[in-house]
C-alpha cells in the first residue's frame, strides 16, 4: 500500500510537471543568482562571481558586465547576489543590491553580507553613485549561509534577509548581532523609528524578527505581508510569514536534524513565544526565489498562490495562499528544470524563473 501511494504521488507529480512548460527568454549567464525586470522588456541579471549583466529588450543574450559594481567576495555560497529596483525606478533609476563584503582591518580574513544601492545610468552599462548602506555585524570567517534576499515594503522601506553565518547559528536567537535575522532599514541604511527592538536595551536598531537560519526567498505580497523561506538541515525547510519582531525558531524549534549525528535539532516541534511556519520541507528541497502571482494570466486558480524555486529538488512549486494559510498541498509544476535560482513574476504577469546550472531565464507558460 505504501509503495502504490508513492507511486501515485509521483504520477501526480508528473502529471503536473507535463503540464507546464517553458521558452527560454536569455541564455549564457554563468552562476546567476538573482534577475531584475526592467521597463522596456529588458533584464538586470546579477552572476554570483560578481558581474552585474543587461539582457537589452529582444536579445537572447546579456551584454557586457556592468561598470562601477564593487569589489565581491565571491567564496563559497558567497558573492554578487540579490538584485531589485526601486519601485520609483521609473524615475529614479535606483537599484538596491546585496553581496558578500571582504573584511578589511581587524576583519581581515572574514566576509559579511553588505546592501548597497546605486544608479543604472541611462545607457545600462554601468552602476552610478555606488554607495553600502548597511553591513551585517559581525564579519564572520567561512563560506556559508549569506542570506541575502531583498523586499522593498509598502512604506518604502527595505528588508533584507541574512543568514547565521552557520558556525554562527546560536546568535540567531540574541539580538547583539545581525546572524539569523531579518533587518529594515530606510533607503540610506537608517532603522526606522518603528522598528520593534529599536528601544530593547543592547539590540541592534535594524532588526526587524529573528531565529532565522539561511532564508533564500522573499516577497512581500499583495496585503502587505512580509513573506520568508529559509532552508534547513536535512531537512526542516520553512515557509515563514514573517511578523515584526518575532522569533522564528531556529535553533531552538526545527525540523532540521544535525548532518553528522542525524540527530534532532532544537528543543520540540512548538513553542508559545515562536512563531510556528506555515509550510516545512522534510526532505529538503533547497528553496531559492519565491514570488506571488499577482497576474491571472494562469488561470482564476493560481492567482495569490506562492510559488518557490528549489535547488535541491531542481523543481518549481505552487503553493495555495489564502493571505494567512496554505490551502493545499504544495504543487510540483516543473521537475528536473534545473538548480532553480530565482522566481520573479514579470510585467507582463509571467512568472520567470532564473536556472543556475544552464544559465537560462525561462518564461513559464500558461
Amino acid at each position: 500500500m505504501i509503495r502504490l501511494l508513492a507511486s501515485l504521488l509521483l504520477l501526480s507529480a508528473h502529471a503536473a510537471a507535463q503540464a507546464q512548460s517553458t521558452d527560454v527568454v536569455a541564455e549564457g549567464f554563468d552562476t546567476p543568482w538573482a534577475m531584475a525586470a526592467l521597463p522596456g522588456g529588458a533584464w538586470l541579471v546579477t552572476e554570483r562571481g560578481g558581474a552585474m549583466r543587461v539582457v537589452p529588450a529582444g536579445a537572447k543574450r546579456p551584454g557586457g558586465p556592468l561598470q562601477g559594481v564593487p569589489a565581491v567576495e565571491a567564496v563559497g555560497q558567497g558573492g554578487l547576489l540579490d538584485v531589485v529596483l526601486d519601485s520609483r525606478f521609473a524615475n529614479n533609476r535606483q537599484i538596491y543590491f546585496c553581496f558578500t563584503e571582504k573584511g578589511e582591518g581587524a576583519d581581515r580574513g572574514k566576509n559579511g553580507t553588505a546592501l548597497a544601492r546605486a544608479r543604472l545610468n541611462a545607457a545600462q552599462t554601468a552602476l552610478e553613485e555606488v554607495q553600502v548602506i548597511f553591513r551585517q555585524h559581525p564579519k564572520m570567517s567561512g563560506r556559508h549561509h549569506y542570506g541575502c534576499r531583498i523586499a522593498e515594503m509598502r512604506d518604502g522601506t527595505l528588508a533584507m534577509t541574512l543568514g547565521e553565518r552557520f558556525s554562527g547559528k546560536d546568535g540567531a536567537q540574541t539580538l547583539d548581532n545581525h546572524l539569523g535575522k531579518i533587518v529594515r532599514v530606510d533607503k540610506s541604511g537608517k532603522a526606522p523609528t518603528d522598528n520593534p527592538f529599536l528601544k530593547t536595551t543592547g539590540s541592534l536598531p535594524e532588526i526587524y524578527s529573528i531565529g532565522h537560519r539561511n532564508p533564500q526567498g522573499l516577497v512581500v505580497d499583495s496585503r502587505g505581508q512580509l513573506l520568508a523561506h529559509e532552508h534547513g538541515p536535512q531537512g526542516g525547510d520553512e515557509l515563514n510569514l514573517v511578523k515584526a519582531g518575532r522569533n522564528h525558531g531556529w535553533p531552538v524549534i526545527t525540523h532540521g536534524r544535525n548532518y553528522v549525528s542525524g540527530t534532532k535539532i532544537g528543543e520540540g516541534e512548538t513553542r508559545a513565544d515562536i512563531e510556528p511556519a506555515l509550510h516545512q520541507w522534510t526532505p529538503s528541497i533547497a528553496p531559492s526565489g519565491l514570488a506571488e502571482l499577482s497576474s491571472d494570466v494562469y488561470g482564476a486558480d493560481w492567482k495569490g498562490s506562492l510559488f518557490v524555486g528549489a535547488l535541491k529538488a531542481r523543481t518549481l512549486f505552487r503553493l495555495p495562499f489564502d493571505g494567512s494559510r496554505l490551502t493545499g498541498a504544495p504543487q510540483a509544476l516543473l521537475v528536473d528544470v534545473g538548480r532553480l535560482r530565482d522566481v520573479r513574476q514579470g510585467p507582463d504577469g509571467y512568472l520567470y524563473l532564473l536556472i543556475e546550472d544552464s544559465g537560462h531565464i525561462l518564461r513559464v507558460k500558461p
